[in-house]
């Protein structure tokens, strides 16, 4: 899952200590090669915070807790070959691995990865890894009948038409694309899961990136935002249709806070949008 901005707990690559923070413009180039880096050096430490939550064989789709057990978003699977983009320690993977599911799981990120084998280790399960850029997926056309992703990659790259083109190329004609990211709306609010959350301070058309900038000038880390009329035209342009817009509501009794997701701005306003598409060929 993605990172909150502005308030999370930033930890830099140890050899290039941070030195600016926030909305800056930035090369896209140097943007869209920071994610390998900063998933690589914060593997570790990401697991150890958000690892029970999402635990190493469950299928979470967001902060709000809305599993894909009772969601049932990527439709019957039985026969299906699935591909999990961006997947991390491949917690979603593993989760339908173990329901028998074919699935492959990629990630730019070694270190995630390398996390995904230890998980494996642990429950017992073989979750095919790949390592692999989401917007050059390195599979045959038509190999996939479903592709999904929960904040993974889309938000890390500045070009995201390239991963849908990607995942268009891979699926089958009338496949399935689901991806979770951050409400649009969110960027527009402090990153404060409190009251301090609930006031507007930014343009919601403000699409300037929050990016984490060392010492040596390096971006260590981009975050990119899209209006829900960017996802809607990266779509349309890669040969999706949408079936479905899904925005969880913050559930009762779920009082845990990740970053800016929290119950009190959860009742307030949506944290996560949820595509489900098909596409149109």
């Amino acid at each position: 899952m993605s990172h909150d901005q502005n308030n999370r707990d930033t930890r830099p690559m140890t050899d290039d200590p941070l030195a600016e923070a926030g909305y800056l413009d930035i090369p896209p180039s140097s943007g869209g090669a920071a994610g390998r880096g900063w998933w690589d050096a914060n593997a570790a430490d990401y697991l150890a915070e958000h690892g029970a939550f999402l635990g190493p064989a469950d299928f979470c789709w967001c902060p709000e807790g809305l599993r894909e057990s009772e969601a049932g978003l990527l439709g019957a699977l039985e026969g299906r070959r699935v591909l999990e983009v961006g997947a991390g320690a491949a917690q979603c993977s593993r989760w339908l691995v173990e329901r028998g599911v074919s699935v492959v799981a990629t990630d730019i990120s070694a270190g995630m990865l390398e996390a995904g084998s230890r998980y494996d280790g642990v429950t017992g399960f073989t979750t095919p890894l790949v390592q692999a850029d989401a917007r050059a997926l390195p599979f045959a056309e038509a190999s996939f009948d479903v592709a999904f992703t929960a904040f993974g990659a889309l938000p890390f790259v500045p070009d995201a038409d390239r991963v849908h083109a990607s995942v268009a190329r891979v699926l089958r004609p009338g496949g399935r694309w689901v991806f979770a990211v951050t409400h649009p709306i969110r960027w527009a609010f402090p990153d404060d899961p409190g009251e301090a959350g609930l006031t507007a301070t930014r343009s919601y058309f403000d699409r300037t990136p929050y990016a984490e900038i060392g010492e040596s000038g390096s971006v260590l880390y981009a975050e990119y935002h899209r209006t829900l009329g960017d996802h809607v035209a990266e779509l349309r342009a890669a040969g999706f249709v949408l079936d479905r817009l899904v925005e969880p509501e913050w559930p009762a009794g779920h009082d845990r806070t990740w970053g800016g997701w929290g119950p009190v701005r959860g009742a307030q306003l949506p944290g996560t949008a949820i595509f489900v598409t098909h596409l149109g060929r």
